[in-house]
């Protein structure tokens, strides 16, 4: 996984667990990693991904069953989404309308790639 320097590290893992959960790749009551496998798959301290999994034990999205290991919580893909969604909101989208300011470029615009996007990622899928 590369990382970038304008977020935390343990921020970005959570990310990416909430990008398997979106993906329906960890669905409810899944066992995930453990802290020791995901770090080192991530090649990441193991205490940042302790940090990870607290912080996503705090939005819901995983709980812990002591001594068994961590697991997608039941309401995962409803929180996780909003989760996301705020993030895409406040620290996604204000960079985006920066860059149209820039570029002067208006939403119709932006719109009609986005429809392209999707069609080709139905097209892609089937």
């Amino acid at each position: 996984m590369q990382f970038n320097e304008s977020q935390a590290i343990y921020l970005q893992i959570a990310d990416y667990v909430c990008e398997k959960i979106l993906l329906k790749q960890w669905k409810a009551d899944d066992k995930i990693p453990s802290v020791r496998e995901l770090a080192v798959q991530l090649e990441v301290n193991p205490n940042t991904v302790m940090r990870t999994y607290d912080f996503l034990q705090q939005q819901q999205i995983i709980y812990n069953q002591r001594g068994i290991g961590f697991f997608v919580s039941a309401d995962a893909m409803q929180v996780a989404l909003q989760y996301r969604k705020n993030q895409f909101l406040e620290k996604d989208l204000p960079q985006v309308f920066h860059n149209m300011r820039l570029l002067n470029m208006d939403i119709t615009e932006l719109s009609a790639r986005f429809e392209t996007y999707k069609t080709q990622l139905v097209s892609t899928s089937n």
